[in-house]
């Protein structure tokens, strides 16, 4: 019985049935075996993809700095101003922090009138700055007592003066960095908050401080704004996000001094166009609905 039994297994295995069988079984069996270096090879580059992202996207923002984060400026919706207290607060920041190193050479004192101060005001505050001029009758340079046309004084005369004080470095003009800068006010906002100590593994050599949102990490300015830096004429608490703020968003004001001006006359413009299409309107309406209602019969017998 064994005999025949062997035979009969014999007969099997020599079936077409079962050689087909023994043959997908040995295919699925190299399949399994090649999936599992190809999964592996797979993952593998997945991995060193990941790697590849994240060390461009760090070197980014070491090369470009931190993105500054969006903050809700007042001034920024459609039918919003300037805050022009905090403009005159924001001038007195710069005033008694900022411009021991920084101009602003695109505003006169007479930009300061209506806005910030007064008239009167603002003529104190010229006369306060010599200014050099001439030459008089006889060829020679003056110094007169500043008025409203004259520019805000600059802290050098020149770029080597300001670079010889600096330590090398130019501090920019800033009547235009809220414009010169990708995203602008947030990015000088959170400049000016953003100093820290440096992370473990970085040195900052002398003459440098360590700011994320710095293109870099490392700014030659030190920081500048601490807490109760000021004293508001107004009575506002100088914390240093509130001098960050409104020293901004002076800034802001001296890069587009037309902005509340822009928005009123968008305003008119719109509210004036709406009054020519309502009242285009109607006329067509009242015009032209005799013209189509009517009926014309054409008496082709007569």
């Amino acid at each position: 019985m064994a005999h025949v039994a062997r035979r009969f297994r014999h007969a099997d295995a020599g079936t077409p049935a079962a050689a087909a069988a023994t043959m997908a079984n040995r295919h699925g069996d190299g399949q399994e075996e090649k999936n599992g270096p190809r999964w592996m090879l797979r993952g593998a580059l997945c991995a060193a993809g990941a790697g590849l992202v994240a060390g461009v996207a760090m070197s980014d923002e070491a090369e470009h700095g931190m993105v500054a984060p969006r903050f809700p400026w007042p001034h920024e919706g459609f039918f919003s101003a300037y805050d022009h207290a905090a403009i005159r607060r924001g001038h007195q920041v710069y005033q008694q922090v900022c411009a021991a190193c920084h101009s602003v050479e695109q505003l006169s004192y007479r930009n300061l009138v209506g806005v910030a101060y007064t008239e009167d005001e603002a003529k104190d505050m010229a006369a306060e700055v010599d200014v050099m001029d001439g030459p008089n009758d006889q060829g020679e340079m003056f110094e007169r007592p500043g008025k409203l046309s004259d520019k805000l004084p600059k802290p050098y005369d020149n770029e080597e003066a300001a670079r010889y004080a600096n330590g090398g470095a130019y501090p920019p003009d800033l009547s235009l960095i809220t414009k010169a800068r990708h995203d602008g006010q947030n990015y000088v906002y959170a400049l000016l908050l953003g100093y820290r100590e440096p992370p473990a593994g970085i040195s900052m050599r002398e003459g440098l401080y360590y700011n994320p949102y710095f293109p870099g990490g490392a700014i030659a300015m030190p920081k500048m704004l601490a807490d109760e830096g000021v004293e508001y004429e107004d009575g506002t608490e100088a914390s240093e996000s509130q001098q960050a703020k409104d020293v901004v968003t002076f800034l802001a004001w001296a890069a587009e001094p037309e902005h509340d001006e822009r928005k009123l006359m968008g305003v008119k413009w719109i509210l004036a166009l709406s009054i020519m299409l309502c009242t285009a309107g109607y006329f067509k309406r009242w015009k032209w609905a005799p013209l189509k209602s009517r009926k014309i019969i054409l008496d082709v017998v007569n």
